[in-house]
């Protein structure tokens, strides 16, 4: 059973020949499990280290996507999903439209310089400032 949001076996099929063959020495995790791991990550937004278990390691997931987008394969798998999907029709574009807006309280634009003239604290305060007139020195 294929989890939401993951390579059903039709969408492996395309994709499983133009990936790579298992790195030299260590076998390489499984690509399918990877890419699924990708796909959750792009899908979710969420930090790699979140990455459900059954994607194996967070780690294995990220490095993967880095060579494979430094070496033109991930490049490579879009294109041939893109050009295949387009082709019959079946292409659902999903664009995500953001309109967070974040506001920041006034005293958030920075700290204090140094010398600031501005500084509360080298101010009197009003039971300070006419301590030395009550004061009769003799």
């Amino acid at each position: 059973m294929v989890g939401r949001g993951e390579l059903t076996d039709k969408a492996w099929a395309v994709i499983e020949p133009l990936l790579p063959p298992n790195g030299g020495g260590r076998r390489w995790r499984d690509h399918r499990q990877v890419i699924n791991a990708i796909l959750w990550k792009l899908r979710t937004g969420a930090p790699w280290r979140d990455l459900p278990e059954r994607y194996g390691p967070w780690k294995t997931a990220h490095e993967r996507l880095r060579k494979w987008t430094a070496d033109g394969t991930w490049d490579t798998i879009l294109q041939a999903a893109i050009v295949k999907d387009d082709a019959v029709g079946e292409v659902e574009w999903i664009i995500s439209n953001d309109s967070t807006v974040v506001r920041a309280h006034q005293h958030a634009a920075g700290a204090r310089k140094k010398g600031d003239r501005h500084d509360v604290r080298s101010r009197p305060s009003k039971w300070t400032e006419n301590a030395s007139d009550d004061l009769e020195v003799d």
